[in-house]
């Protein structure tokens, strides 16, 4: 598709926004407008862009180093491409079979069948611990990725369904499930609605299930198991724990000459000293998940990168958000002492986690109501921030 003349170009842009100066470019883009928008930033951006799309070009909205608001006209990317569904079905199937399996193995033992064979064992394990915990283990993932999902749909952003990932090994039977954007969102408020929808829908099922599932554990002592462990807390699992039971648990045996508080705010950072001989809960496949859901969103809410914390950060801090990278890798490298796996956080983080995404229209900054609720879901990550994940127990 040919150009125009620049001149017609400088005319279509003109029509929106007030020219200082131009520079065409070769390689990053083909011209550069500096000035100022002479109308809304979002109304301004909507009819460049239709009025450019003919010529096969795209508007990006920019501000440079002294504050000056530019315009950058780029080649358009290719149309995004049409997904094959069925991968994802089959992903879904797997992850399924997956995770059915895995919490087939958090079956008690007592509850089998008296004389029962191995293969009827299997089946009970199953129907009775794995299918309640992959229910709910997937619905919470489910919740989660659909968020995302609709919210993109609803903004007319092209993204793929989710890729669920089975992983028979690991304690969950999956390492979760991702969509991809198939195309940049146009603005700040795109990438906040599609950033915070995954976490709120995921909470809304995780939470229920959570409180179900800690309805129907038992309360037991805790004691050494070489290569078991309990789960770690956050203040949302502490509080729920408290709803269902009426005390903070793990509750110890004695709080070592401590205060409370002091020992509480230690077990909570540290996950020590192991609380042997106190009273725990004993979880249920059902609270598992709900608990893992918990910690799935407070993962996905890391300030970094592109994960859904990321996106929610860089809404509304832009590029003063790079300054908080170092901070959270050296805060995450230190809680790696205390649990292994966050050193292995550390190095995603670091290889992948440096750029934050990149909205076609970067001068649109978020309304006061999504303002807001970007400052509630920054209290409701540390509200579901897990420090130490797993404490061990043998």
């Amino acid at each position: 598709m040919s150009l125009p003349e620049s001149e017609t170009l400088i005319s279509i842009v003109s029509r929106v926004f007030h020219i200082e100066d131009v520079t065409s470019g070769e390689q990053e883009y083909l011209y550069r407008f500096r000035g100022q928008l002479r109308m809304d930033s979002l109304q301004a951006y909507e009819e460049l862009s239709q009025q450019v799309q003919p010529y096969g070009l795209t508007p990006l909205f920019r501000k440079d180093k002294g504050g000056m608001q530019v315009i950058y006209l780029v080649r358009s990317l290719p149309a995004p491409q049409k997904s094959n569904a069925a991968v994802n079905l089959l992903l879904f199937l797997l992850t399924l079979v997956s995770v059915m399996w895995v919490g087939a193995q958090f079956t008690d033992p007592a509850l089998l069948p008296p004389g029962a064979s191995l293969w009827q064992s299997f089946w009970f394990s199953l129907l009775n611990s794995g299918l309640p915990f992959a229910v709910s283990m997937l619905g919470i993932l489910l919740a989660h990725e659909f968020g995302h999902y609709l919210a993109a749909r609803r903004h007319k952003t092209a993204a793929t369904l989710p890729y669920f990932i089975p992983m028979p090994i690991t304690i969950l039977g999956t390492l979760g499930a991702v969509i991809v954007w198939k195309e940049l969102p146009r603005n700040k408020r795109v990438l906040f609605d599609v950033g915070v929808a995954g976490p709120l829908a995921g909470l809304v099922v995780a939470i229920p299930v959570l409180l179900y599932g800690l309805s129907i554990s038992k309360l037991g002592l805790v004691e050494p198991s070489p290569g078991g462990f309990i789960e770690g807390n956050s203040i949302l699992y502490l509080l729920a724990k408290f709803v269902v039971f009426g005390r903070f648990l793990p509750e110890p045996a004695t709080y070592q000459g401590l205060s409370p508080v002091v020992y509480w705010l230690r077990y909570f950072f540290t996950g020590m000293p192991a609380p042997y001989g106190g009273v725990d809960v004993f979880i249920s496949p059902v609270a598992l998940a709900g608990w893992a859901g918990i910690l799935v969103t407070a993962l996905n809410l890391l300030p970094v990168g592109q994960l859904d914390g990321g996106h929610i950060l860089y809404t509304l801090f832009g590029g003063k958000l790079r300054y908080a990278f170092p901070v959270i890798i050296v805060f995450m490298a230190v809680m790696g002492l205390f649990w292994s796996g966050w050193w292995l956080w550390v190095v995603l983080l670091f290889l992948f986690g440096r750029r934050s995404a990149e909205p076609l229209d970067q001068i649109t900054e978020l309304d006061p109501r999504r303002r807001a609720l970007a400052w509630l879901m920054i209290f409701i990550f540390f509200l579901v921030f897990t420090p130490v994940p797993m404490v061990p127990l043998g």
